[in-house]
């Protein structure tokens, strides 16, 4: 007997890594709930550069994890396991995945998962799933950012950077800001960046320490990598932070081991994909715990550039390999409910 099949966004293989294989609008085998699991109608789910990676075959799922692109969903839920006690069949949830949020249906431990607030549609969950969490765990968890300590935060108008500048904010700790346009920089203001700095026509490094009056960060969001590793280092003060989130600019780089050891200084590597259950768990939990109250009263907002169907997804894509977003694109089903 046949498996049952659901709508999902397919990447057809050219064989070629690096290549941008196509994606497509096609079916795939719909997944069924195992002990402890619920099974999600997807409404919604947001673009991230991870997908980008992995259509072209540079970013590989985890073991065990859907091939299907997609690292975050809004939906409902339509099937819950018996051993299910907190979550009912119509519940609105949304949260993150290693895989499958490109897909019709997807299932998860039930312990992943969140409640969407109810001043938040799915459009609206899907943009803040992935970057808030992401901005969640780098910054507090790995970061330790606490109150009044500073932060600077590459790439303010990205999804991570538009939900780290409010989530900063949120916590009384005072956000700085590169980002690629004026524009970009304006809006970051009005996010509440303290300083933000077109990174294309300014020094971020002379800029931050202007603007700190040479005392320089106590954490560093980072996502390029490799060539800014050293500058960040003489950036940070005493017992400072490095957060790397991505490698856009590269993986290898020489630093200035002296500088790490007389101020004290911590480079750290965070990444969602990849955790186990258990870990994903308590990152949920805990996000749930402080975040999602500021989401539900509105404290910090998710920030939506542009909405496509699933069938435009090439645009999407588009869209965020062009650069000219401000915050999060978001992918809907044609039957999508707010």
């Amino acid at each position: 007997m046949m498996s049952e099949t659901m709508p999902a966004v397919l990447a057809r293989d050219e064989g070629a890594r690096g290549a941008w294989n196509e994606l497509f609008l096609g079916r795939a085998p719909r997944p069924e709930v195992r002990a402890g699991e619920v099974l999600v109608q997807v409404e919604a789910c947001s673009v991230n550069r991870a997908d980008l990676l992995q259509r072209r075959g540079l970013y590989p799922p985890p073991p065990g994890a859907s091939p299907i692109l997609g690292l975050d969903f809004a939906g409902f839920l339509v099937s819950v396991s018996p051993e299910v006690e907190r979550w009912h069949v119509g519940d609105r949830v949304f949260g993150i995945v290693p895989g499958g949020g490109y897909a019709r249906y997807l299932t998860l431990p039930a312990n992943q998962l969140l409640p969407i607030p109810p001043n938040l549609s799915f459009v609206e969950a899907a943009a803040a799933a992935e970057v808030f969490i992401a901005a969640h765990v780098s910054l507090f968890v790995e970061g330790g950012l606490m109150p009044a300590e500073s932060v600077l935060i590459h790439g303010g108008g990205s999804g991570v950077g538009t939900a780290a500048i409010q989530l900063a904010q949120a916590r009384g700790a005072i956000p700085l800001v590169t980002a690629g346009t004026d524009e970009k920089v304006g809006r970051c203001l009005e996010l509440g960046a303290r300083l933000a700095l077109n990174y294309r026509s300014e020094d971020f490094e002379d800029a931050v320490m202007r603007f700190t009056g040479g005392a320089g960060v106590d954490v560093v969001l980072d996502w390029i990598g490799a060539p800014y590793l050293g500058r960040h280092l003489r950036l940070l003060k005493e017992k400072g932070r490095v957060v790397v989130i991505g490698l856009m600019g590269g993986a290898k780089a020489e630093i200035p081991l002296d500088l790490v050891v007389t101020k004290r200084l911590r480079v750290i590597g965070s990444v969602l994909r990849g955790r186990s259950d258990g870990e994903r768990a308590g990152i949920i939990r805990a996000f749930e715990d402080e975040v999602l109250p500021w989401l539900r009263d509105g404290v910090v907002k998710p920030v939506v550039h542009a909405i496509f169907s699933m069938a435009e997804v090439e645009q999407a894509h588009g869209l965020l390999r062009e650069s000219s977003h401000f915050g999060k694109v978001v992918l809907v089903w044609d039957t999508v409910r707010n």
